[in-house]
């Protein structure tokens, strides 16, 4: 979607590539910084039931594209490893680290995919995130099925972690659309506006 407009707009390749390096640290910022509020907040438990990361990254993924939203996908679970290994209590912690970096990616590279498409018609971003956290959440059982073998993760586990956080899926599969929605107008309006 932020490709579609900063074509529209002329811009240079040089400045693209600045505009989305700056949206995507702050969307990896975010997605670093909600799940430590959960866990303020609501407490250890607050990660699997509202899924704080996941929300930055679908929205990665619809207004970037594949690319940049793969790439948001991957590094915020990683950052977010990092930097609260610093602190003490790394999250997400190690062993589910891995498994977590890809179904954030496959859950970015599906919204990616409708990037374009909910530039075309807002209300793809629906579709695209609904996809996005079916496709997502069933990778993370395909490849903690693969690799139960060698993870400290089991069948059963996974599974009670999507079934807690399936509320928090519902949620997030309207607030993502609608912001992505209102983000899409408010570029529409301001491009009106400007010529």
């Amino acid at each position: 979607m932020i490709e579609n407009v900063l074509t529209q707009n002329k811009v240079s390749l040089q400045l693209k590539i600045t505009i989305k390096t700056l949206i995507s640290a702050s969307i990896i910022a975010m997605a670093v910084l909600l799940p430590q509020l959960v866990h303020i907040f609501v407490g250890a438990s607050g990660g699997a039931k509202l899924l704080p990361m996941y929300l930055p990254v679908l929205l990665g993924g619809c207004l970037l594209g594949v690319s940049w939203g793969v790439g948001i996908g991957i590094l915020s679970p990683i950052v977010s490893f990092l930097i609260t290994l610093i602190i003490g209590t790394p999250m997400p912690t190690l062993d589910r680290l891995p498994f977590m970096v890809g179904e954030l990616a496959v859950i970015a590279l599906v919204c990616g995919l409708f990037s374009k498409k909910i530039m075309q018609n807002s209300l793809f971003a629906f579709l695209a995130v609904l996809l996005a956290f079916i496709v997502g959440r069933s990778a993370f059982m395909i490849l903690v099925c693969i690799f139960q073998s060698v993870s400290t993760l089991t069948i059963s586990m996974v599974w009670g972690q999507i079934q807690t956080g399936f509320l928090a899926v519902v949620v997030q599969s309207l607030i993502v659309p609608i912001f992505v929605i209102g983000l899409k107008y408010l570029i529409i309006k301001n491009n009106i506006n400007n010529k």
